[in-house]
């Protein structure tokens, strides 16, 4: 079980840690301008995609569990069928986003409480970086259904690709060109199509034969469709805590001045960086998990939630050991400012103890993914963000300022793993449903 956990989940780790690795480029680039409001209006720019694009990331998670269970059962045109609507969802999406792009960045600058250098700045960037929806959505599909076929392999070359190019492009565009944040949206709008020829040209290299077990008449098949959406309504929901957690906390930091907002974004690619290592079990988790629900394997499910769980909370600790020990040194990889990097510095200890205490949230998220048990999700969400969040963020911060802030994100995260293990038992551990 070990090795095949292990197959899975370090090509994921690869892809994911060179996410993170982007953001933390972009991050450095941008911090050692002259000016610290570019920080802050990549920092805003950066929430209002993800509000967009992780809001859609069901595209991605819910293809998995459903491609690995069809995988599973041997079903080669239910997974080429999955593949098919999954894209023309995709398709649909990105152009309603092309549309309304200008009434969604009108909206999204009215509700963030920001400078006006940092506002104008993160329009600019806005305006570039929009065009890529369509080639964003389509990835997050084609991905998740390479990892329901057990392939890690090539979304791993795919991200890999797609992060290097984009920091290739942004080093000449800001270096070479003398550009700021236009020069980092230029680089992932030209990255991002360039990736998506990638992903075809693989996609047709290794499962051309399983087009033809494509039939038009199961395209619009109700029962299936009504699983998938209603799986995906579900993964929508709960993602859009998720982006409401971080937007908040973005929006928060950026309405307490640039030097806060500045500090808290660099931060949070500590938090990026730990999450998406983990998030490399979990999607193995999701794909495991998955393709026994398929096959029935109760025994064989039950191995696989337990060591990636374990693996999970290994390297979860092991991202903890490191921050404590090198959070200085890697502050100043991120910016050469002082006064930000003190400011990092007063509130470091909550992102020391993150990677560690939320890595079981991470793991059964994938879990509940592979087993498409959607509803414990929704429903772990809302309760973490409304009942938790929230009034921490407002309690906390009247009493221990930004430390508040953080309290909220930290306390998010426990939540979320405390009541997915209490939903385990029924939803995972015991049985089929």
């Amino acid at each position: 079980m070990n090795k095949r956990i292990l197959k899975l989940a370090i090509p994921n780790i690869i892809s994911n840690l060179s996410v993170p690795l982007l953001g933390a480029v972009d991050t450095a680039l941008v911090g050692h301008l002259d000016e610290v409001y570019y920080l802050g209006a990549l920092a805003v720019g950066g929430m209002i995609f993800n509000f967009l694009f992780w809001g859609f990331g069901f595209l991605r998670m819910g293809t998995t569990g459903l491609t690995a269970q069809a995988y599973g059962a041997r079903d080669r045109t239910e997974m080429i069928m999955i593949l098919a609507r999954v894209q023309s969802v995709a398709f649909g999406l990105g152009l309603l986003i092309l549309m309304l792009h200008q009434p969604i960045g009108k909206l999204s600058f009215w509700i963030i409480e920001s400078s006006s250098e940092v506002e104008a700045f993160a329009l600019v960037y806005f305006d570039i970086r929009v065009y890529t929806a369509p080639a964003v959505l389509a990835l997050y599909g084609i991905n998740g259904w390479f990892l329901g076929m057990q392939n890690a392999k090539y979304p791993m070359v795919i991200t890999i690709f797609l992060n290097l190019l984009n920091i290739g492009l942004n080093v000449m565009f800001i270096y070479g060109f003398g550009m700021h944040v236009d020069g980092v949206a230029w680089g992932t709008l030209i990255s991002t199509y360039l990736a998506l020829l990638l992903a075809i040209a693989l996609l047709l290299n290794r499962y051309k034969r399983y087009l033809g077990h494509y039939v038009r008449d199961r395209f619009i098949d109700f029962q299936e469709i009504r699983k998938f959406f209603g799986v995906n309504r579900d993964i929508f929901i709960r993602t859009l805590c998720l982006i409401f957690t971080f937007s908040f906390f973005t929006a928060k930091s950026s309405a307490q001045g640039d030097m806060i907002l500045a500090a808290n974004t660099i931060l949070l690619q500590f938090w990026m960086i730990a999450s998406y290592g983990i998030d490399g079990f979990a999607y193995s988790a999701e794909s495991l998990v998955g393709r026994y629900f398929g096959e029935r394997e109760q025994l064989k499910l039950k191995k696989a939630v337990y060591y990636t769980m374990a693996w999970g909370l290994m390297l979860g600790l092991l991202g903890s050991l490191v921050y404590g020990l090198f959070h200085y040194q890697i502050l100043h990889i991120f910016t050469n400012q002082e006064t930000v990097i003190d400011m990092a510095l007063s509130v470091i200890g909550w992102t020391i103890i993150a990677p560690v205490i939320a890595s079981a949230c991470y793991i059964w998220d994938g879990v509940f993914i592979g087993a498409t048990a959607t509803p414990p999700m929704r429903n772990t969400m809302l309760i973490s963000t409304g009942l938790f969040f929230l009034p921490t963020y407002y309690i906390g911060t009247y009493f221990i300022d930004i430390h508040g802030l953080w309290l909220a994100m930290v306390l998010f995260m426990v939540i979320r793993g405390v009541i997915l293990t209490l939903y385990a038992p029924k939803y995972i551990l015991g049985g089929y449903r």
